[in-house]
């Protein structure tokens, strides 16, 4: 019962209308994060991975919530997939890089198969014109599937497929559009092999 009321209120919390989300034909912001790779910090660097082609950037509410976790494992049972159109994922949260090392190499989420980024202060979500919010906001604790509070703000989940010449080709948002973790990951999926096949 507690997972459950925890994600409802994550989700109420940012079904909150988008500030104006990046759109498709926008230019993306660089960024540059600490980040997590199968439990060890790493530099992500937006412009290096768009010299190696499509970058999916991901933002989420925070690490070991329900969506975020079923988002973050269908992402690394997809991620050969996404290799194979030379895309780059990228997870973005305000977790900071501690939570991120466990939760990028979980086998049952990450697994070790893409990072996951820290934006403590929420500068990059803003950059990507996104919502957080503040978990003092709640009527109570928010609790992780781990039992621990969550006390970091929350990103709105949207995900963005970002072509090499930094253009967004697509914004799919939970806010907006209903779309749900999994959906995040097909639908993305199925944009980056849309891109491979046009070469």
């Amino acid at each position: 019962m507690t997972r459950f009321v925890t994600a409802l209120a994550i989700s109420t919390a940012l079904a909150l209308p988008a500030i104006a989300a990046l759109k498709p034909g926008a230019s993306a912001p660089d960024f540059s994060a600490k980040a997590s790779l199968a439990g060890k910090p790493v530099d992500f660097s937006l412009k290096d991975a768009l010299k190696k082609g499509p970058v999916v950037v991901y933002f989420y509410p925070a690490a070991f919530t329900q969506g975020c976790n079923i988002e973050a494992h269908t992402f690394a049972e997809n991620k050969e997939k996404f290799e194979a159109a030379n895309t780059t994922i990228i997870g973005v949260s305000r977790d900071g890089v501690e939570r991120l090392n466990e939760f990028s190499a979980d086998p049952a989420y990450c697994a070790g198969k893409f990072p996951v980024a820290s934006d403590p202060d929420g500068s990059i979500a803003k950059s990507f014109d996104l919502n957080t919010v503040d978990t003092s906001k709640f009527k109570g604790p928010i609790k992780d599937s781990k039992g621990r509070e969550v006390t970091t703000q929350l990103t709105e989940r949207t995900t963005y497929v970002i072509t090499p010449d930094s253009k967004v080709v697509a914004t799919l948002s939970s806010a907006d559009d209903n779309v749900t973790p999994v959906e995040h990951v097909d639908k993305s999926l199925a944009i980056v092999q849309g891109l491979m096949a046009k070469k």
